[in-house]
């Protein structure tokens, strides 16, 4: 079976922003234990700590990022755009490698959210968009879940 490109925090490793983690079960412990699994955060790929301040868009969307045109900031004005671009590359260069073709990632998340990023006002506002790795995992043509789809991609991998 092909491998999977998954959010570490999925995993139950301590890489959030917030120094926690995610952890799922069900299929993705399934997965993990049948080494199935490729895990990454990419804001940690791109070279920041855990903990860390928390970060959102507050300009642009995923892609406009990719384009240079949005930002990746903390609540204090400091961006950190590069720090996410790098870490969406080497996810990138992961699914190369272990030619992936789908993708699991925390949905939410600035770097990995597949459909909802919060607003850029730091409030917890949830809006309608993508984060900067699932933006590029997409250009690339690797098909992208939220933690949520789980199940959607057992019956792809399936068919």
């Amino acid at each position: 079976m092909q491998k999977i490109l998954v959010s570490a925090c999925l995993l139950g490793e301590k890489v959030r922003y917030d120094g926690g983690d995610c952890r799922q079960s069900g299929l993705l412990a399934q997965w993990q234990d049948e080494g199935l699994l490729i895990p990454i955060c990419p804001e940690v790929a791109g070279g920041l700590p855990t903990p860390r301040p928390p970060a959102e868009i507050v300009s642009g969307c995923g892609n406009s990022i990719l384009c240079g045109d949005g930002c990746v900031q903390r609540e204090n004005g400091e961006a950190v755009t590069d720090a996410f671009v790098d870490g969406a590359e080497r996810a990138l260069a992961l699914c190369m490698q272990h030619q992936i073709s789908f993708a699991i990632l925390k949905e939410g998340s600035p770097s990995c959210g597949s459909s909802r990023v919060n607003d850029g006002t730091f409030s917890g506002t949830k809006i309608q968009g993508e984060g900067v790795t699932a933006a590029l995992l997409r250009r690339h043509g690797i098909i992208v879940f939220s933690e949520s789809e789980v199940e959607q991609l057992a019956a792809r991998l399936n068919e």
